[in-house]
């Protein structure tokens, strides 16, 4: 039985070990992908929301409520299958028959970008919120320009506020890329379950992609807690 199962897992003929380890990557690379792209999302959200102008306030205010009240898997349908209506409409009436739909990857970045930016936008304009009004004051009657109050004290300070909750926003938008396999994303979960139906060993695939989303999210967990551990030192002097 285990030398079954080790070959099952194995790098050899018959093995499926290749074929995971790639989904592995594309489930990772999707996971950055759209955390990052979740950042400048939060970024700009934030900035939205703590406007002066109301109608802006109000669409920041609209993007979080709405994204944060609609689960993550319709999400994904709405912007495949919509985008993919879309642009068969648009191909169609440029002269180009039949159906066009949109790339896996880029969609699931999208759609895990856009829920993870509603997320983060909350976390940054929350960590804004508590910079220190004092220093911001002080800088500008240091004569500091707006680049450099941003460079030197907002952006650091906000960033060390945040990261305790982008943390967590991390590791959501890496447990969402296993929904990305309903637009036929081929991720870690997907070829587990490929391997599992081939095999008619579903325990055994199932289990490994449990194991390897455990791995995958303490190994970044440890190296978040790394670099929030380096942004605390100037505030452990």
């Amino acid at each position: 039985m285990q030398l079954e199962t080790l070959r099952l897992l194995g790098f050899g003929p018959g093995g499926w070990g290749f074929p995971l380890l790639s989904a592995a990557g594309v489930t990772v690379l999707a996971a950055i992908f759209g955390f990052a792209l979740g950042s400048v999302l939060g970024v700009t959200g934030a900035y939205l929301k703590l406007s002066r102008h109301i109608m802006l306030r109000l669409i920041g205010q609209f993007y979080t409520t709405v994204l944060r009240g609609i689960p993550e898997i319709l999400i994904i349908y709405l912007f495949y299958f919509g985008g993919s209506l879309w642009l068969t409409k648009i191909m169609n009436i440029s002269g180009y028959d039949g159906f066009y739909s949109l790339p896996g990857f880029a969609t699931g970045v999208i759609a895990v970008g856009v829920v993870s930016g509603a997320y983060q936008t909350e976390a940054f304009r929350a960590a804004f919120l508590r910079l220190d009004r004092g220093q911001i004051e002080a800088g500008v009657s240091c004569g500091m320009s707006r680049p450099l109050l941003l460079r030197r004290i907002i952006v650091p300070q906000t960033l060390h506020f945040a990261l305790p909750a982008l943390g967590n926003i991390w590791q959501s938008a890496l447990k969402e890329t296993s929904l990305l396999s309903v637009i036929g994303l081929t991720e870690l979960l997907r070829q587990t379950g490929i391997a599992a139906g081939s095999t008619h060993q579903p325990l055994l695939f199932f289990s490994v992609a449990a194991a390897a989303f455990f791995l995958i999210g303490r190994l970044s967990g440890r190296l978040l807690r790394k670099v929030e551990d380096h942004m605390n030192k100037p505030w452990r002097r």
